[in-house]
């Protein structure tokens, strides 16, 4: 969405100067949040080279917590009204720092359980270090949610058949690519994806990798709604 992109970016960039004493609404994170557990809006941590964020950034937010056994088996507890758009985006981020020439593989595995209510996608947000451009990746969607842009026609790439879009939000180009039926578990090999973006459709150049990003990007999940990210790998070399 137009807003979303730029929520996310401004706020992951501000999040460490913030103070985290804030708390947005009263919600909980259950007793299995054996690690960590915020409810604070900006909280975030680092745990075994992935880093966290509850990252409650749109306007008209309600309640959420993330907890986490690892930075690879996490999941959040959002209770967010049931109105238009993106409240949060809570993720665990990696980190490449690598030219999409230098790598010779990008991969991630995931495993979710998410409702079947609300408002939400699953989805990867991938980003260049200068922010210029934005790959997102649906691996699921429930709700009236939907990528910023217009269609460009399905293509199977990495793995999985995904419908793309293209648009801008006027900070940056948008890629999504949205998987044409939804799923809770897979493998997704992202460098074919950056390579087919470069050097099929030349919508960029070599850019740099920076942050890998993997989290629910939640509209509404109003009455209270859990996700739950079971296992997730990302590595990059």
């Amino acid at each position: 969405m137009a807003t979303s992109t730029i929520g996310r970016v401004a706020k992951a960039l501000l999040a460490p100067a913030l103070a985290l004493g804030a708390t947005v609404g009263l919600a909980s994170a259950p007793a299995s949040a054996a690690v960590w557990n915020t409810c604070d809006q900006w909280g975030n941590t680092t745990l075994n080279g992935y880093t966290l964020y509850n990252n409650i950034w749109g306007s008209g937010a309600g309640s959420q917590c993330v907890w986490a056994n690892s930075g690879t088996n996490w999941g959040v507890h959002a209770d967010h009204p049931n109105t238009g758009g993106i409240k949060s985006y809570p993720n665990a981020k990696k980190v490449i720092n690598k030219p999409i020439t230098s790598l010779t593989s990008l991969t991630s595995s995931y495993n979710v359980t998410v409702p079947a209510s609300g408002a939400y996608n699953t989805s990867y947000d991938i980003w260049d270090t200068d922010y210029d451009y934005e790959i997102m990746l649906w691996v699921n969607k429930t709700g009236p949610v939907g990528p910023l842009g217009t269609s460009q026609g399905n293509v199977t790439l990495g793995g999985h058949t995904w419908t793309v879009y293209k648009g801008t939000n006027g900070a940056n180009e948008v890629f999504s690519f949205i998987r044409t039926s939804n799923s809770g578990s897979g493998t997704v090999n992202i460098l074919p994806i950056l390579k087919w973006i470069k050097d099929t459709k030349h919508w960029f150049g070599n850019e740099t990798i920076g942050d890998v990003q993997f989290g629910y990007e939640i509209t509404s999940s109003s009455g209270g709604l859990d996700f739950t990210t079971n296992s997730l790998t990302i590595s990059g070399s």
